[in-house]
């Protein structure tokens, strides 16, 4: 079952301001004002909930999304969480080769697919299966790249869900060329880029960005700040006051948002969904959150941080934070709670049984679309394995 539709909010009108004629003195004063309203971020993080679960007063820039739709986001943060850890015990277990963790930014997980249509596309990186999987996509198909068994486990084409990228920030150009030709037929088709604090340090970041504003691409890129590029801080990436401001200098509207309170996640998310789809162009979003666990199962990450940081961000948990707000409005009770609580442990005990049989795997396959026509080069490999295997078979003999 696809998403809800959420609403959409109008987007922020980026028509440039008038520069007047200057003489070359008076010109260089009014250069600041010709800076688009709209494309800076607001200077601190959007945010409509306290970190117990409060409301903050409503804004009319970001309406709260409506109350059913955010119990179906709980929902699908409980069954995500879930989800990572079974996916995080099954590398435990020699089931998965490597497994990256999203725990704790599941706001920015599921909020990101809950924003958009089943028509849109998706652009993950190796940290969205949680993502995946909250859009609907088989979870043993969404853990086939990182059992190892193929390229991609789902089909990108019937899903709308591109390959889960694990070279940093290549997605971007991937998504801003999609959505151009999407754009470009007449589609009112969305996509959604995956981004981590670290691959806005590369260059194909910056390339897709640019790409997308030069030619209004309707592509939303979400970054999620989680604070470390496996173990380099931010501030040995950027000495910009926020990532989000990376959007301005592209002519790109940007705005940064709690990443642990879903509502004000969801609501941005509408609104940059909303400008991208309506015409107008690309949109960045900075989502400050956390990696609670280990970049993967193959990281110390007691050598870069230490065990206070990490307890100090579990009291901003993100779905207790939304729990705490849907019973307080009185659409969530003790019952409902449990009721999802079993939900998720059926969906990982499901997963924990079909993970237990072991696929049968081609060696011949590894040469299947990589390119559209084999190179002479491919080709040659090809030969030399089934070679190989043929004389494994005769040995046998």
């Amino acid at each position: 079952m696809g998403p809800p539709q959420v609403q959409e909010v109008p987007a922020v009108t980026t028509t440039p301001r008038a520069v007047r004629r200057a003489s070359p003195r008076t010109r260089r004063a009014a250069t600041p004002a010709a800076v688009e309203p709209g494309l800076l971020p607001q200077p601190e993080p959007v945010r409509l909930l306290d970190p117990d679960g409060t409301a903050l007063p409503p804004r009319d820039d970001y309406p709260e999304p409506p109350i059913e739709t955010l119990r179906e986001m709980y929902r699908r943060m409980v069954v995500g969480r879930r989800f990572d850890t079974q996916a995080t015990a099954l590398t435990k277990q020699g089931r998965l080769a490597v497994y990256p963790s999203a725990r704790g930014q599941e706001a920015c997980q599921v909020g990101g697919v809950l924003a958009l249509r089943d028509s849109d596309w998706v652009f993950p990186t190796y940290r969205e299966s949680m993502a995946l999987t909250a859009r609907g996509l088989d979870p043993v198909e969404v853990l086939t790249l990182l059992r190892g068994d193929w390229h991609c486990g789902y089909d990108p084409a019937v899903t709308r869900t591109a390959p889960q990228c694990t070279p940093l920030a290549t997605q971007c150009v991937h998504a801003a060329g999609l959505a151009y030709g999407e754009s470009y037929q007449g589609r009112d088709t969305v996509a959604l880029a995956f981004v981590g604090d670290g691959a806005t340090s590369e260059g194909d970041f910056h390339e897709g960005v640019n790409f997308a504003a030069v030619f209004k691409a309707p592509v939303v890129f979400l970054v999620q700040n989680n604070k470390y590029a496996i173990s380099v801080p931010l501030s040995r990436q950027t000495a910009a006051p926020s990532l989000a401001y990376k959007g301005v200098g592209y002519g790109v509207p940007s705005e940064q948002v709690d990443g642990n309170d879903p509502v004000a996640v969801l609501a941005v998310l509408n609104r940059a969904v909303a400008h991208a789809r309506s015409g107008r162009g690309p949109y960045l979003i900075e989502a400050h959150t956390y990696r609670m666990e280990p970049h993967t199962n193959a990281d110390d990450q007691t050598r870069y941080r230490d065990a206070g940081e990490v307890e100090a961000w579990r009291d901003r948990d993100p779905i207790a934070r939304l729990e705490a707000y849907l019973r307080s409005q009185g659409v969530l009770d003790d019952a409902a709670v449990a009721a999802v609580a079993e939900e998720a442990e059926a969906y990982a005990a499901t997963l924990r049984r079909r993970m237990d049989t072991q696929p049968t795997v081609d060696p011949m396959s590894l040469f299947d679309h990589v390119y559209a026509e084999p190179t002479p080069q491919l080709v040659e490999q090809r030969e030399m394995v089934r070679a190989e295997l043929a004389g494994d078979e005769e040995g046998d003999a």
